[in-house]
């Protein structure tokens, strides 16, 4: 089967779970923004967890499918409709053969997942199939999606033939992902934090203004980055540390005094001053705002943000266990 883009939106890529595993030769994992999203639009539609699908930003696509296709989406509120009937995201959907299933603006939250039962089967680079935009590597040819491209689906899994077996006559499911496990898509919400090395070294009143202050995403913010705008930060003494390693949610602090986010498609490694850490359970609220996009910021403990990410990680097991035994 064959997925024929008619109209591409603003940015959409094809995303899984990233390049684990390269970082050490310099290789940046990217991978989907959201990947609570990612996971669970795979989960409802029978796939494996980290499987390709595709990543819509602010506006989606327009898609059209050459044979019967089991969809669903999941992530940023967009209307989206099948020839033209609306349809509801967290839930199974058959799209049938020839039908055209189109996704408008965002009207809350910033990036929305279309998953296709097989998944997205474009050639892998480095063990993944996630678009790198500025390495130009993976998905189609290394870039966003154009009108015209066509994508392949791989082989529908025996859970995903049982799943679109089951659907009522009018092709959605009457069951779907919970409210337990969908993130509130918060006009200004609060993102954990855990304090790095360097926190310390901020001035009492920059750490006060971090903990404080209602952030903005800027303009200039992509996947690689969120510079966070409202709060100037400075520090005590100079820092000038050696370059060492960074990820998802690291929060560094350059001249210019506006902290940064590292985001999905981060350097392996930086060498600006690591001032904190996003805790991994609210990097998908981060990845939903855009730029002009409001967050507070809250501090906790390690073994905080380690029990919140145990949690999320039971609400996935428990939901894959469900969809499982409901279509055995």
């Amino acid at each position: 089967m064959n997925v024929r883009v008619l109209a591409p939106g603003l940015l959409t890529t094809v995303q899984d779970l990233g390049r684990a595993g390269h970082q050490h030769e310099g290789v940046a994992v990217g991978g989907a923004m959201d990947e609570l999203a990612l996971r669970v639009a795979n989960l409802l539609v029978g796939n494996a967890e980290g499987d390709a699908a595709l990543e819509a930003t602010l506006a989606g696509p327009c898609l059209e499918f050459d044979e019967d296709a089991l969809v669903a989406i999941t992530g940023a509120a967009l209307p989206a409709t099948v020839d033209g009937r609306p349809v509801p995201a967290w839930r199974p959907l058959r799209v049938p053969a020839g039908a055209t299933l189109a996704l408008g603006r965002a009207t809350a939250g910033c990036r929305a997942y279309i998953a296709v039962a097989g998944g997205i089967d474009v050639p892998p680079v480095l063990g993944s199939r996630s678009t790198h935009l500025r390495a130009g590597i993976g998905g189609r040819d290394g870039r966003a999606l154009r009108r015209g491209d066509a994508l392949p689906v791989g082989p529908s899994s025996p859970l995903s033939r049982r799943i679109a077996a089951a659907l009522p006559a009018d092709g959605i499911a009457r069951w779907g992902a919970g409210p337990s496990i969908r993130p509130v898509l918060d006009a200004e919400p609060t993102l954990r934090i855990i304090r790095d090395r360097h926190f310390d070294a901020l001035t009492p009143a920059s750490r006060r203004r971090l903990l404080e202050c209602v952030l903005r995403v800027g303009a200039q913010s992509d996947r690689m980055g969120y510079r966070l705008e409202g709060a100037v930060l400075g520090l005590t003494a100079p820092v000038e540390p050696i370059s060492e390693a960074v990820t998802f949610g690291t929060v560094q602090l350059p001249p210019g005094g506006a902290p940064i986010v590292l985001m999905a498609d981060r350097q392996t490694t930086g060498g600006y001053p690591r001032l904190a850490h996003v805790a991994t359970v609210d990097l998908p609220l981060l990845a939903q705002l855009p730029p002009g996009g409001r967050l507070r910021l809250r501090e906790v403990s390690l073994e905080e943000a380690q029990r919140l990410y145990l949690a999320r990680g039971r609400d996935l097991a428990r939901l894959r266990l469900a969809i499982q035994l409901h279509h055995r």
